[in-house]
């Protein structure tokens, strides 16, 4: 527990690591969210449906989700695949020879 008065230090690469992970948790929730928002616009005055303002909207929260992803994507590659490596002086359990 830290002391009082005293700052608590949090590396700043695995703190920056759970944000983006935690970013990857609430991008599909935040996606649902942005698709189903349409269906509380009001209606426009005219008879017409406003098809057209609404298709926009959906392929630009589809794009967006998909460089969203694309960014976090990337941010959390180099820590992925530095977990995936074997630790150094690590032993396979079985005993296997590599």
């Amino acid at each position: 527990m830290p002391q009082p008065g005293k700052p608590l230090f949090l590396a700043r690469r695995s703190y920056r690591r759970r944000r983006l992970m935690d970013a990857a948790r609430l991008l599909p929730v935040l996606g649902v969210v942005l698709i189903l928002l349409p269906a509380l616009w009001v209606p426009a005055q005219t008879p017409a449906p406003d098809t057209g303002r609404g298709g926009i909207y959906l392929f630009a929260v589809w794009i967006a989700l998909i460089v969203a992803a694309f960014a976090i994507a990337r941010g959390l590659g180099p820590v992925l695949d530095a977990e995936e490596l074997p630790e150094q002086g690590a032993r396979d359990p079985l005993g296997t020879p590599d």
